[in-house]
């Protein structure tokens, strides 16, 4: 899988999780920091990353994103503490956080 599609949970002061996807993991996360992101996060500053997955393409990614939207809170904490990624959200490879 050699994707530049990735898939996050970032994890917001309020501990509130937000599940998006990007090209770059860097300039997205600067931009929720500055408030261009989502509104949700930006209502929520600082954000984190708490995990992150490289998709097998963009379509894979934002398809996966929706899926992750529809957890319920305790699956997506499971996810972002290194648990199984549900077989239906399809080939997800969990990288390193970023620094």
């Amino acid at each position: 899988m050699d994707s530049d599609a990735y898939v996050y949970l970032l994890r917001c002061a309020d501990d509130s999780l937000y599940c998006g996807w990007t090209i770059d993991l860097e300039r997205r996360l600067a931009a929720h920091q500055d408030g261009r992101g989502s509104a949700y996060v930006r209502r929520r500053l600082p954000a984190r990353y708490a995990a992150v997955w490289r998709a097998e393409s963009r379509s894979h990614a934002r398809s996966a994103e929706a899926r992750i939207k529809r957890l319920p809170r305790p699956a997506k904490l499971a996810l972002a503490t290194g648990g199984p990624v549900p077989a239906d959200l399809g080939p997800l490879v969990a990288l390193p956080l970023p620094a």
